[in-house]
């Protein structure tokens, strides 16, 4: 059973931090595409920031230079450090696991966690 489950939002001050995490369980997480999107209500869900198995890393322009994704192969984990935070940046934010070959397409989900930028 493949689980994604996230930790680290809550509520902070415009400029300040967040760190959230991903644990993945049920996968070789090693090979997986990690991915942060973040979803507001009525809007559609949007991308953040990926890494890709190799460590490669990519953001959306929103974000570049305030949020950095890693991953941790070793604790089956990826992290999102979010940093100067917005209010724009309030929403749900979701961990997504991607792999694709040739002979298969997986992805999955985690249950998402809220971060609320306000004073």
């Amino acid at each position: 059973q493949v689980q994604l489950v996230e930790s680290g939002g809550g509520l902070v001050q415009p400029g300040g931090s967040l760190r959230l995490s991903c644990a993945a369980s049920g996968i070789i997480f090693s090979i997986y595409d990690m991915g942060w999107y973040r979803q507001v209500p009525g809007k559609q869900r949007e991308l953040v920031a990926t890494i890709a198995s190799g460590g490669n890393a990519y953001y959306v322009d929103s974000v570049k230079g305030r949020f950095t994704i890693s991953r941790d192969n070793a604790k089956n984990t990826v992290y999102l450090q979010m940093n100067s935070l917005k209010p724009e940046d309030t929403a749900v934010y979701y961990c997504s696991a991607h792999y694709q070959s040739s002979l298969r397409n997986s992805e999955y989900w985690g249950q998402g966690t809220q971060v609320t930028v306000s004073s």
